[in-house]
């Protein structure tokens, strides 16, 4: 236990956002820190062909130790932490045998952790968490993946009598910020199936994603003397607003759950000649989220047509699309993991995410990518934490898909 705790604490004290106004990849050159220290402890435990590219993509390989050829099968986590919240001076705390109570995260800023708000706490009663100091978040998305798969391929290592096949890992940038994906070499990884090690309770498999976009919304609007305005101004503030209350009341990220989609206002500003804002766009299901992408650009031609060609203008860009679609069709890569997670009495809660990950890129880009459980909850935040045994649980996952995938 205190060998994964202090590889862990060792991984998130290194300050590595990423950032979305950049356009090199990575996107923040302190992510290149915790590239680099990867890279060195993977060689240092004994993993071969360790490479980390010009994008700080760092890739390796756990060679097979049968003599049968075996799927090549692969891990892979992210080692960005959001731009949402600080990952800046992280002093994380430890909770040893964690009684259910509040948790006093910063005494002077009066800064609590509390079961009554978050009631998965009560989940990890007389565990080990680590939480954050109540002033950064934590950084378990994605650097508590990290640790489980560096210590399951160390067990691996270390304990030979354990059959697998070829494993590869990678460890990638901008995951946060939709990049991840974008410049993965799929060939050089090689593997014939990945998993992410991104999700968040014990027990998490996933294989469904949102079909995701981005619309940008720019108002046109006119300014003069609000004395002599009328029937001269246009307030572009005003149309915006009119915009924002034709959307479906309740299609909102904090009225939906499940496979309930949602549009999400996330960034306006205006003044009377020119307003912008962003939404995204989720749904899990093709043919409505194609309808509500043409829901947007109906609503902008019923405004233009009130108010003038161009007053407003909509840019919809697609983000990702749901990996259902690509793993469906090698639904044994999900049969698998699930196996793995019986087999060490864990209960698998296969569900749909309601948000994106590498996983759905890779998988359009030719490697089915389902996703499993880190450990990590509240994630993005001050709230952030994770508990010791779930990472732990989470190793003994990723050695157990590696045995399984040799027997088969």
């Amino acid at each position: 236990m205190q060998q994964i705790i202090d590889r862990f604490i060792s991984y998130v004290i290194i300050d590595t956002e990423s950032d979305p106004n950049s356009n090199t990849t990575p996107s923040s050159k302190k992510q290149w820190d915790l590239a680099n220290k990867l890279v060195g402890e993977l060689k240092e435990m004994g993993m071969t062909d360790v490479t980390i590219d010009k994008h700080a993509y760092v890739m390796a390989t756990l060679p097979s130790n049968v003599d049968k050829d075996v799927p090549t099968i692969g891990f892979i986590s992210h080692f960005d932490t959001t731009p949402d919240y600080t990952g800046k001076n992280v002093k994380p705390q430890i909770i040893k045998n964690y009684d259910g109570k509040d948790i006093v995260l910063n005494a002077e800023e009066n800064i609590t952790l509390s079961p009554d708000y978050f009631e998965d706490l009560l989940l990890y009663k007389g565990q080990t968490l680590i939480t954050t100091d109540g002033t950064t978040l934590l950084g378990a998305d994605d650097k508590a993946g990290i640790t489980e798969i560096m210590e399951a391929m160390l067990h691996l290592i270390n304990n030979p009598q354990i059959k697998h096949g070829n494993i590869r890992i990678c460890f990638t940038p901008d995951e946060e910020i939709g990049r991840g994906a974008h410049l993965f070499d799929v060939k050089k990884f090689g593997a014939d199936w990945a998993y992410t090690m991104d999700g968040s309770q014990v027990g998490e498999l996933e294989y469904e994603n949102f079909n995701a976009a981005g619309a940008k919304i720019k108002v046109n609007g006119k300014i003069v003397h609000p004395g002599y305005a009328k029937g001269k101004m246009i307030n572009s503030m005003l149309i915006a607003n009119e915009f924002i209350a034709a959307l479906p009341e309740n299609d909102v990220p904090e009225r939906t759950e499940g496979y309930e989609g949602f549009y999400h206002l996330y960034q306006i500003k205006g003044e009377v000649e020119e307003t912008n804002f962003e939404l995204i766009i989720r749904d899990h299901d093709l043919q409505i989220f194609q309808d509500r992408k043409k829901f947007l650009v109906d609503l902008t031609a019923k405004l233009n047509a009130k108010y003038g060609d161009g007053t407003i203008e909509t840019v919809i860009e697609d983000q990702y699309f749901n990996m259902k679609e690509k793993v469906e069709p090698v639904m044994h890569i999900v049969d698998v993991a699930e196996q793995a997670m019986k087999n060490l009495d864990i209960k698998p809660l296969i569900k749909a995410i309601r948000g994106g990950t590498d996983g759905s890129q890779l998988s359009y880009m030719g490697l089915p990518c389902p996703n499993i459980f880190a450990g990590g909850h509240n994630f993005h935040g001050r709230y952030e934490y994770v508990p010791v045994e779930s990472m732990l649980k989470a190793v003994d996952v990723i050695v157990e898909i590696a045995k399984l995938t040799a027997e088969k």
